[in-house]
């Protein structure tokens, strides 16, 4: 996933890279890739406002069961098309949740999960709505800047307030979306999220989500590539059909 408002769309790369909620997935399979994994996982997406209006009802034909809707990005931008897309989903059978796309060098955690919350960011136990994610990567706005600035001890208390924040108002901790590359880098490979939030692993590819980040032993979802038979990034969730319904339900 990405920024919008740049000029090119700057992905992490070709991307090398719980608690109660982690529990729900089973182990990852570790040296399997997609073809083989994609035909036991349930498969969805992620989109944002690059995908603009999307055949939803196709999408589920296809074999979406989820997708991950770009809701926001810092405290001033928010998806034009995210209300269509959200309640397109939903219409369409999927189940879908929103991400928040940070910016930590541009406001405060607690500030972006406030704007992110109330502008399609909640959660609620209908057993539709996945758990509200961050998008926490590289600095799409400097090369340079590849941690926005912040201090690996910075960057971890810009993530915790985001999740106490998110947890505050909607009752569920937020899902990681990172890459193993970026978060060694720029939290110092924290382990502070690992037993209460679930992870979502970006690594495009065929050899599985590698290596996992900070102490998680499970991933979650996983995003595997830009490019794949659904609109915008593939990706798979860890586990079987009910699970992720229940994962939804917040059990």
């Amino acid at each position: 996933m990405a920024s919008e408002r740049t000029l090119f769309r700057r992905r992490a790369g070709v991307l090398a890279a719980a608690s109660a909620a982690l529990a729900l997935a089973a182990p990852a399979a570790a040296a399997a890739g997609p073809p083989a994994l994609v035909k036991s996982r349930p498969r969805g997406h992620d989109v944002s406002s690059h995908q603009e209006h999307v055949d939803w009802a196709s999408a589920r034909k296809t074999g979406a069961r989820f997708v991950y809707v770009k809701a926001t990005e810092a405290t001033d931008y928010r998806n034009p098309y995210f209300d269509e897309q959200y309640n397109g989903a939903r219409e369409a059978g999927l189940l879908r949740g929103a991400y928040h796309f940070a910016l930590p060098d541009q406001s405060s955690g607690a500030a972006q999960a406030q704007f992110f919350v109330h502008d399609g960011g909640d959660w609620q136990a209908d057993g539709w709505t996945l758990p509200p994610a961050l998008d926490i990567e590289y600095n799409p706005y400097s090369k340079k800047q590849k941690c926005y600035g912040l201090s690996k001890a910075m960057m971890v208390r810009w993530i915790r307030d985001f999740s106490d924040e998110v947890k505050e108002e909607t009752g569920r901790r937020p899902v990681i979306y990172t890459t193993t590359q970026w978060w060694k880098l720029c939290t110092g490979n924290s382990r502070a999220f690992s037993s209460s939030h679930a992870l979502w692993i970006a690594r495009h590819g065929t050899s599985g989500p590698g290596t996992l980040p900070g102490g998680w032993r499970y991933w979650t979802f996983w995003q595997y590539g830009t490019e794949g038979t659904l609109p915008g990034d593939q990706n798979l969730f860890n586990g079987s059909a009910d699970r992720l319904r229940t994962f939804a339900r917040g059990r």
